[in-house]
């Protein structure tokens, strides 16, 4: 798992930032909130969650580790996915 996720920030996108790390550009889906505070070169820090699927990896980025946790908790309950979970 990807706990967490340090770098500048290369790019902001409707729903999603993209982080340098190591010199690779990683996605991170992230609330609109915490895509309104981040600046293109701007260093962040996000506490992060990995959601494996058949056909995907998805990262979302959370401005603490407690709203990960919560993240996790809610997408445990049976009918709650990732994205709405991410809602919540």
């Amino acid at each position: 798992m990807i706990a967490s996720i340090a770098g500048d920030v290369l790019e902001t996108r409707i729903d999603s930032l993209v982080i340098a790390l190591g010199g690779v550009g990683m996605q991170v889906m992230c609330s609109p909130q915490t895509i309104s505070m981040a600046r293109v070169g701007q260093k962040i820090s996000l506490s992060t969650s990995l959601v494996v699927r058949e056909d995907s990896l998805t990262l979302f980025g959370f401005e603490s580790a407690e709203s990960r946790e919560l993240f996790e908790i809610i997408q445990g309950v049976s009918g709650f996915g990732p994205k709405l979970a991410f809602t919540v």
